[in-house]
């Protein structure tokens, strides 16, 4: 977390020198807001890139028989931690690609079922059809997904053909692992980059954003009951939500001194203790996966058990935290927060 601050307020200070410089700037606050986050969003967009160049680079040269976890377990690994920096840097910024880039959201993040309606995707390494960081996934898991995972994905195809995760299996598919899956996401996310270094944001929609990533919390939480999850190969959803939910305190901070100056202080320090609480509920929690979904859990009517459970526990009060309409909740704080400063939050 500290590095993740640390790399943030770099890339605002090298804006603030861009622009001005190297002097003080003294700008209007929804102006000094729109600085902060295009900052943040341009590094964790070179974050993004450069970590699946990485990936890319860490691939098995293609030969006859393909690769695998268990043949090539040094580049396996690297391919691993390479995807795990490319998607925390992702659901950093996730917000605001969505609503700047809907259309390359989908290519880069869409998950398999997003994918079903353009028919059976036959070749998964050639980076056509299903495509992004979770087809990617699909591939370097391809030992360790969960058998419910496959019961899903296998039930979208129901009367069709369907094709199981794996490895490569002969060069042509290392080929295309590299040279067309991972070079397509590297090309998205290059394209995603050159549109946005001219782009004017907006601090409205920027603020919208940061809300929308607390609510997609409890959204997150709830896919894992149906093993619909977003990354649900690598099983390390609750990294997914970490990283959202840093961003979403990065991005928060920006606004911190538009709400001071407008006298909400106390509300903005209220916020940002209720994001660090669900940070610390995070951090207490083992490992990458979310606690596992109780057997029989009905979302409708969960037992006392069930409640009590890790998973059950942490979902209540996720799905309490992003309720607007829920008095004194973090999403209705966050909403009053933006009516404070002139932004209306949907």
């Amino acid at each position: 977390m500290l590095r993740l601050r640390k790399t943030a307020l770099a890339a605002i200070a090298l804006w603030y020198l861009a622009v001005g410089g190297g002097r003080a700037i003294d700008l209007p606050p929804a102006q000094r807001v729109t600085l902060d986050v295009k900052a943040y969003v341009a590094s964790e967009m070179d974050a993004l890139e450069r970590a699946a160049r990485e990936l890319q680079a860490a691939a098995p040269p293609p030969d006859a028989d393909g690769w695998s976890a268990a043949a090539d377990p040094v580049a396996v690994r690297r391919m691993r931690e390479s995807w795990g920096r490319m998607r925390a840097a992702y659901e950093h910024i996730e917000a605001a690609i969505t609503v700047l880039f809907p259309e390359t959201d989908v290519a880069i993040d869409a998950r398999y079922e997003g994918f079903a309606e353009a028919g059976v995707d036959r070749e998964p390494f050639d980076g056509h059809g299903v495509t992004g960081m979770h087809a990617i996934e699909r591939v370097l898991w391809a030992d360790e997904i969960p058998a419910a995972v496959r019961a899903f994905e296998a039930s979208l195809r129901e009367g069709s053909v369907y094709v199981p995760a794996a490895f490569p299996s002969d060069a042509r598919e290392a080929a295309g692992f590299r040279d067309g899956l991972v070079q397509r996401m590297i090309d998205d996310v290059a394209a995603m980059r050159r549109e946005f270094r001219p782009l004017a944001l907006d601090p409205a929609a920027a603020y919208r954003g940061v809300v929308a990533s607390m609510r997609e919390q409890s959204e997150k939480i709830d896919l894992a009951a149906t093993a619909e999850e977003e990354s649900r190969y690598a099983q390390r959803t609750l990294a997914d939500m970490r990283a959202n939910l840093e961003g979403g305190v990065v991005i928060f901070g920006c606004f911190r001194p538009w709400l001071h100056a407008e006298g909400h202080a106390a509300l903005a320090d209220t916020i940002d203790g209720r994001l660090r609480r669900i940070q610390a509920r995070y951090a207490a929690l083992p490992g990458d996966a979310l606690p596992a979904v109780p057997e029989g859990w009905n979302p409708d009517a969960p037992t006392p058990g069930h409640l009590a459970s890790p998973y059950g526990a942490l979902r209540a009060e996720l799905l309490a935290e992003s309720d607007p309409d829920r008095e004194g909740s973090l999403a209705a704080l966050m909403v009053r927060a933006g009516q404070a400063i002139g932004v209306e939050v949907r």
